[in-house]
């Protein structure tokens, strides 16, 4: 089994759509799925995109809540 690649502050960023100091920022107060070794940052694929998507579904309107007001 071939293990995953780790990404870059900058691969990161360039995935998230964010400032390689914004993510460096996030991950070092633990907002952003990732580790160190040594003095970098680095970052999996995967779990930045299932972090993503957690993301977008709490942003996400409850639509059983949206039926109710609308009753």
């Amino acid at each position: 089994m071939t293990p995953e690649p780790l990404w870059s502050d900058e691969q990161a960023a360039s995935f998230l759509g964010l400032h390689p100091k914004t993510v460096q920022r996030m991950a070092r107060q633990g907002e952003l799925p990732a580790f160190r070794i040594g003095r970098y940052w680095r970052f999996r694929g995967s779990e930045l995109d299932a972090w993503l998507q957690s993301q977008a579904r709490s942003l996400q309107p409850n639509a059983s809540a949206n039926r109710k007001e609308l009753q």
